[in-house]
């Protein structure tokens, strides 16, 4: 009898260890696990000198953000001799890679020997001039690229992996998508939480600003449209066709996708950037903090002219985004209006119709469709 007393005591000890021990363990090991959400992924898809490089750096200068600026510019550098469309899927799958942080993509368009500073534009990254991607600057600073590019560039392309795996987010800007349709398997792939802005500007100033940089976009142009239709006075404009009828048809594929898509015109930014700054950080799940917020409105209120490509620095931002009202002699200003019109009507851009409605034309009317 005694025996039986103790072996049960026995058993309800141990039963009571059992209880307590699966009762705490369970919380101990899970409550790190519901903290952490999945990461979020970022596509910024615009067309070239529709300052996307700026919109770009909004996300770029982001602590919780990871960014890339046009990695896909190795394909089509490797690739040249090849359409957009060819080239389309393995862009996306490019992209795929890297917003799930395998940059082993990289090593079939670059050099087995390559160091983070051959990755195109990388000094315009935030994420790839701090830590553990580079330890002079501190995450949370505000970092130009220039700063970046004296400092950072020496260390491995290991680098680059490792950084993107410790960020809540991932942004990539992207020129060389020309249809929406072929983001679906990214769409509605399960390990990414894929999100899309999509960037335009008024064409005409895409236009003039293409003019200025127009060695620059050579290559480009070439894949875009093939290197004849670059040739003779029409090759600017066939160009700018392809690229209208693009934007037209992202935005309509867009609407399917309801809070997935955020369309985002430059000439709203510029006129009010922290309102437009902070609709698209709250679509990307991201705080404005105040640091930003004086940031956003340091460089689109400064005194520069931002004539060069790729140039991010501080600048008067809605007198440089309306210069082509000035500077572009109405002829042309018909013809890129006749090949982007389906694009102005529906992007909410007026037509000019005489050289005297462009010396008159104020902001507001020329945008009063909206």
């Amino acid at each position: 009898m005694k025996f039986r007393r103790v072996r049960v005591l026995l058993i309800l000890a141990v039963l009571s260890f059992l209880l307590i021990h699966l009762h705490f363990l369970p919380c101990s090991n899970n409550a790190p696990m519901e903290e952490k959400s999945s990461p979020v992924h970022i596509l910024i898809l615009s067309s070239w000198r529709s300052g996307s490089s700026f919109t770009g750096q909004i996300f770029s200068q982001h602590p919780s953000v990871f960014y890339l600026m046009e990695p896909a510019w190795h394909v089509w550098v490797k690739m040249y001799q090849n359409t957009a469309d060819v080239l389309h899927m393995a862009v996306r799958d490019l992209v795929r890679s890297v917003f799930l942080c395998d940059m082993s993509v990289f090593d079939a368009y670059m050099s087995s020997q390559k160091k983070k500073s051959d990755l195109f534009q990388w000094e315009t990254s935030r994420a790839l001039c701090s830590p553990p991607a580079c330890d002079s600057f501190s995450r949370s600073d505000i970092i130009t690229a220039g700063n970046c590019r004296t400092i950072c560039g020496k260390y491995p392309f290991s680098k680059v992996e490792e950084a993107c795996k410790t960020y809540s987010h991932v942004a990539i800007k992207e020129v060389r998508f020309f249809d929406l349709k072929v983001l679906y398997p990214l769409l509605t792939d399960p390990s990414l939480n894929l999100k899309i802005i999509h960037l335009v500007r008024d064409p005409r100033a895409v236009f003039r600003s293409r003019e200025n940089t127009m060695t620059d976009l050579k290559r480009d142009s070439n894949i875009v449209v093939g290197s004849q239709r670059t040739k003779g006075e029409m090759g600017p404009y066939n160009t700018m066709q392809v690229i209208c009828k693009s934007h037209v048809e992202i935005y309509k594929e867009g609407s399917f996708l309801k809070d997935r898509y955020l369309l985002v015109r430059y000439e709203d930014i510029v006129r009010d950037p922290l309102a437009r700054a902070a609709e698209m950080y709250g679509f990307a799940e991201l705080h404005f903090t105040p640091e930003l917020q004086r940031w956003v409105h340091n460089i689109t209120h400064g005194k520069g002219q931002g004539a060069r490509a790729f140039d991010i620095g501080s600048r008067d931002a809605l007198r440089v985004s309306q210069a082509w009202r000035k500077t572009l002699p109405f002829q042309k200003i018909e013809k890129v209006q006749n090949v982007c019109k389906d694009a102005m009507d529906l992007l909410g851009y007026r037509l000019i119709q005489s050289e005297e409605e462009q010396k008159n034309m104020s902001l507001d009317v020329l945008f009063a469709q909206n």
